[in-house]
């Protein structure tokens, strides 16, 4: 276990305790001891105005704020939030569009229940030793969607099938 991850500060919201204990008890084994618990996203803001954390680890699913309305609220950065903060989502829905709903959120990482400590452990070493840079546009904020940059790209188009007018290349 690295130093860097006995010193983190998590938020861990989750309506279900029994979650959050499971979730609690991995980030306890890897060395993180100050860990704290909200029931859900609307609990979870006011824990964060007033205790600054490093990463969140939240739920998909969850009322009043899910884990979707809790993300769009960081990243607006209102306040005292920190709109840069590393959001790890827990869910036990992996199809398509809701992974995608989540990344366009800006989620930082996902997990998939049954959760294991080594997927915790994978996306927490993920967002602290290879974290994104984030971007800017009229409707997003947040890590950039883009896992790896593409070294033969060289040109502004970004869209699929767009084509390089010089070369010629479509870029997908």
């Amino acid at each position: 276990m690295s130093a860097k991850l006995g010193a983190l500060r998590v938020l861990l919201i989750d309506d279900n305790a029994n979650m959050r204990s499971i979730i609690a008890a991995i980030l306890e084994g890897i060395g993180i001891k100050d860990v704290r618990h909200a029931k859900d996203g609307e609990v979870g803001l006011g824990v964060l105005r007033e205790w600054p954390a490093d990463i969140a680890i939240i739920d998909y699913l969850m009322s009043p704020i899910d884990g979707l309305e809790f993300t769009r609220k960081i990243r607006l950065g209102r306040g005292a939030l920190n709109n840069q903060m590393p959001i790890i989502m827990v869910t036990g829905y992996a199809d398509r569009v809701r992974v995608l709903e989540a990344r366009d959120a800006g989620v930082t990482e996902l997990v998939v229940k049954p959760v294991t400590a080594n997927a915790v452990l994978t996306r927490l070493n993920q967002v602290i030793y290879k974290p994104r840079s984030f971007v800017r546009t009229d409707s997003y904020y947040g890590p950039d969607r883009r896992r790896r940059s593409d070294l033969i790209y060289d040109g502004p188009l970004r869209r699929r099938l767009d084509i390089n007018p010089r070369t010629g290349v479509v870029h997908l």
